[in-house]
């Protein structure tokens, strides 16, 4: 083997030996920074979109039975509403967890919007508003597996 083909060799190693050892974790580095923000948006969005179900799960048995306090239905509606934007803002991104997410926090709305109208009408409930307010928390789950997924 000459002298030039030796050098060619050396060069073709150590160019093979630097794109290994800098440029290929360079590169992955820029990848998983790209893809981070946007776990971490999901991860929000399903946290927010949790906690506006919890808290409308975790008081709405004060309004089960008549009669109501209206006044302080007033308050935990608002407060329901406004983990409900909360949960809509964080829940931005175009993923299928935050559209997921979002779809859940449209449900919610609507079950409250249908449970205030009952209350302060006077009528009965949805009948159905246990099997709906499980379709929520099934559909932020699907969202929490989905974001888990990357999706």
């Amino acid at each position: 083997m000459d002298a030039n083909r030796l050098i060619k060799w050396v060069v073709i190693i150590a160019l093979a030996a630097f794109a290994w050892i800098y440029a290929l974790p360079w590169a992955k580095k820029q990848i998983q920074g790209h893809a981070a923000p946007a776990a971490a948006a999901d991860s929000t969005c399903i946290t927010a979109a949790q906690h506006a179900s919890e808290t409308w799960g975790s008081g709405l048995h004060r309004f089960v039975n008549p009669p109501y306090d209206l006044g302080e239905w007033g308050r935990f509606r608002t407060d329901v509403e406004t983990q409900i934007a909360a949960a809509n803002a964080a829940c931005r991104e175009s993923s299928q967890s935050c559209d997921m997410a979002r779809d859940a926090m449209r449900d919610l709305q609507s079950l409250v919007a249908n449970l205030d109208n009952s209350i302060t009408s006077g009528s009965a409930p949805p009948d159905d508003a246990v099997q709906r307010q499980e379709a929520i928390d099934t559909k932020i789950e699907v969202a929490a597996q989905l974001a888990r997924g990357g999706k």
